[in-house]
């Protein structure tokens, strides 16, 4: 069994592992890998690497499938203060055949000065660690097999995992994104945020897909270390919209929060 979530493959290319499998096809990935990995990419980018991300979007167009991916990025507005950042993942198909999967950006943005006056503002309450929570195997999909459910991700709950409703979990990724690389905790957090609409499941797997179209995560400062924490609720109005919306936390506290736009169906 491979020992990363995806591997490289030259000139922009990646092939993803059996630890990047999602919930809803066993030929899809988990949005929140190619969702990583482009995070990695945005980290990297230059000139402006020195700025902390604040804001980053992933647009999943379609399932991203268990095969070679080609990522691209760009610098949309250049700026000492403001910079955005594009990225295009698309997959190969075959022969002179590619598909467009995800498009996602990022902002980066001059952080906030240090000595600014404390006018009562406070982030969410601090979550109880990791080490309160209970250690279990969890996913949507049991019969999943390998997956980043399953075999990628290492989950302590601090709720009920098998109950309906809103849902507290930590979680940190078993392997590296990629071999013999350190995975960074930005990385870290956008693999778990991807996963609010299952720790929040408001409806049975078994009879209804609640499949996310898009992931927005609004960042209030860098997280640390390898734990991610969760609290997510979903929220379903009949006629209307669903969504899943996730304060995200590390051990020092809240981070930032997460949003996913679902798909909502019968099956």
């Amino acid at each position: 069994m491979a020992d990363s979530i995806f591997t490289p493959a030259g000139d922009g290319r990646f092939t993803p592992t059996e630890h990047a499998r999602g919930p809803w096809d066993p030929r899809a990935l988990h949005g929140g890998a190619p969702a990583a990995l482009i995070a990695r990419a945005f980290e990297r980018v230059e000139p402006g690497a020195e700025l902390p991300i604040a804001r980053l979007g992933f647009e999943f167009l379609k399932p991203i499938p268990l095969a070679p991916l080609t990522l691209t990025t760009r610098i949309v507005r250049k700026g000492r203060r403001v910079q955005e950042l594009a990225a295009e993942l698309s997959a190969d198909l075959g022969p002179a055949s590619e598909d467009l999967v995800c498009r996602a950006s990022a902002l980066r943005i001059q952080p906030v000065p240090e000595d600014l006056p404390n006018n009562g503002s406070a982030p969410p309450e601090k979550m109880p660690g990791p080490e309160h929570g209970e250690a279990v195997e969890y996913a949507l999909n049991r019969a999943a097999g390998t997956s980043l459910a399953t075999t990628g991700m290492e989950m302590s709950w601090l709720s009920d995992p098998w109950e309906e409703g809103p849902g507290k979990v930590w979680m940190r990724l078993r392997h590296p994104l990629l071999p013999d690389e350190p995975t960074t905790p930005l990385t870290r957090l956008v693999a778990t945020a991807d996963f609010g609409n299952g720790v929040s499941a408001a409806l049975p797997f078994e009879e209804y897909l609640f499949i996310n179209a898009d992931l927005t995560i609004h960042l209030w400062r860098g997280p640390q270390g390898e734990w991610i924490g969760l609290d997510a609720q979903t929220l379903l109005a009949s006629g209307g919209i669903g969504t899943a919306e996730s304060v995200l936390h590390d051990e020092r506290g809240a981070v930032g929060r997460a949003f996913q736009t679902l798909v909502v169906q019968p099956r």
